[in-house]
């Protein structure tokens, strides 16, 4: 799952603002208080807090 370059820059996790990283089909968030997994489905982020995965 390649995300274009400068889509990944823009983006950002919506609960802290954090920048995200690309890690498996998921985006994480780089917050040390946060670290939520967005899903990617069909190359598409899906940026919802109610369908993140809390870290482990």
């Amino acid at each position: 799952m390649a995300l274009e370059a400068g889509l990944l820059e823009i983006l950002a996790c919506p609960a802290c603002h954090s920048p995200l990283k690309e890690q498996d089909a998921e985006l994480v968030c780089t917050g040390q208080d946060c670290g939520l997994a967005y899903p990617v489905r069909d190359g598409i982020p899906v940026l919802l807090v109610d369908e993140a995965r809390r870290p482990a």
